[in-house]
């Protein structure tokens, strides 16, 4: 059977490189905005995942967790603090009363919305760089 898989050579390495630098300057980015509006990066990206539920505007327990990829008693530890904080609320299921859905409060919403912008802006300026990063890799 012959060998089919491609070869990497060094500007694939290169590519690779500063893909993960982009990632990582995005990242830390986050982390100092989060940070500077009182959140810790896993608190702001649970409201994220709350807000940005596709189709409505809050989530289960485990639909959380699923979204940041923890565990469901990690992810009812941090509802706890966001509740403490009075971002969070939580509320029978609208469809099985039996069900507990998390959703943000109008404080978390003012406070997640100045951060979005942030975030989207960011975003904005990084995309030509990652259009050329992604042009790079494609050709």
């Amino acid at each position: 059977m012959p060998d089919t898989v491609e070869s990497l050579e060094k500007a694939d390495y290169e590519l690779l490189a500063e893909f993960r630098h982009m990632l990582r300057c995005f990242l830390s980015f986050s982390e100092d905005a989060a940070a500077e509006a009182g959140l810790t990066a896993q608190q702001h990206q649970a409201l994220l995942a709350i807000k940005g539920y596709p189709g409505r505007d809050h989530v289960t327990v485990g639909e959380l967790a699923e979204r940041l990829c923890v565990r469901p008693h990690s992810a009812v530890g941090l509802i706890d603090r966001l509740e403490s904080h009075g971002w969070v609320r939580r509320a029978p299921g609208p469809e099985d009363r039996r069900q507990v859905v998390i959703s943000l409060t109008p404080a978390a919403e003012d406070l997640l919305a100045g951060l979005s912008r942030v975030h989207r802006d960011e975003i904005r300026r990084l995309s030509p760089l990652l259009r050329t990063l992604f042009d790079r890799l494609e050709g």
